[in-house]
């Protein structure tokens, strides 16, 4: 594997020089005019969401991960790879998210590809520390609405700054966007308030809520840690359904981009701890849905996630 991506890599040191000078702007790379849509390639739905959100008509986004992909494991293609070097503008989480494609957002970043990383969007404070050896910070950052937020408004910077011509048009994207994620914050708020603060427990198969649990007073447990490439061990899975049985929490939750074994481990174990409980569905946690899930947005996606929480536990 490492040797194929290192011949990836040269492939794109190559093509990217080859191409170098007469990269002079970004609408030069999508047009003479500047009237097409910039392209934009996107690692996670949620980011493309994003890009859409706060780029409207300007941009055209093309993700490369789809509904329920796991972004901790994804490995690029070969293809994945000259999407990205054919767009004007490449856009990735960061904070290890997409741990397997490090090596080529590094090899853009040498060659002088436009990229943006959320990593650059968020203050030190704003994001959580690890304690999973694979990982120094917690990528999720998207489940802090604070944090999306203050994402959506680097965006629309970054956006600007390439794309002076039509600023107008991210800043006012962006002002509405901030408007809805204002609101689906107090609706969040709102039905968290259904659950007695002494039941506000969320188990999950991994770590990915540890900002949800932050910013909405919720204390989160996940079994595998924050990187679904790590593996549970018995250990871990009777401790957990220790503590399940004796906080006798109702529901426990499975996720729609990691497979669900390991939760229907933990449910048979905690009932082998005299207490039985439900599994109170499914969560969208390192992807959203698709339209026929009506998650297909960061919102829906979050709103989904929070009715199906309050719904089991209250």
């Amino acid at each position: 594997m490492k040797r194929w991506l290192g011949i990836m890599l040269a492939g794109i040191v190559l093509l990217l020089s080859a191409c170098g000078e007469e990269e002079t702007s970004v609408h030069d790379q999508a047009g003479e005019t500047g009237d097409e849509p910039i392209q934009i390639v996107a690692t996670t739905t949620m980011l493309s969401d994003l890009l859409k959100e706060i780029g409207g008509e300007h941009v055209q986004v093309e993700g490369l991960m789809g509904s329920g992909v796991d972004p901790h494991g994804y490995k690029a293609s070969a293809s994945d790879v000259m999407k990205m070097m054919k767009a004007d503008i490449v856009v990735y989480n960061g904070l290890h998210l997409e741990g397997k494609m490090g090596d080529i957002f590094d090899e853009f970043g040498r060659q002088g590809k436009i990229t943006f990383t959320l990593e650059d969007a968020l203050p030190k404070e704003n994001v959580l520390g690890s304690e999973d050896e694979s990982l120094v910070h917690d990528p999720h950052i998207w489940f802090s609405v604070q944090n999306w937020k203050l994402s959506a408004e680097y965006i629309a910077n970054q956006l600007s700054e390439v794309d002076e011509e039509n600023e107008a048009d991210y800043r006012a994207n962006n002002e509405r966007y901030q408007k809805e994620l204002d609101e689906l914050s107090a609706y969040i708020t709102s039905r968290i308030e259904e659950v007695h603060e002494d039941k506000r427990y969320l188990v999950t198969a991994h770590d990915a809520f540890n900002y949800f649990g932050k910013e909405f007073g919720f204390e989160v447990v996940g079994l595998q840690g924050l990187n679904t490439q790590s593996e549970a061990g018995t250990r871990d899975v009777s401790d957990l359904a220790q503590f399940v049985s004796d906080h006798q929490i109702k529901a426990i939750f499975i996720e729609s981009s990691v497979p669900t074994k390991t939760v229907e481990s933990l449910q048979a174990a905690v009932k082998r701890k005299n207490w039985a409980v439900g599994i109170g569905g499914e969560l969208y946690s390192d992807s959203l849905g698709d339209k026929a899930q009506q998650a297909e947005t960061y919102i829906k996606m979050y709103r989904a996630n929070i009715d199906t929480i309050v719904d089991a536990l209250k």
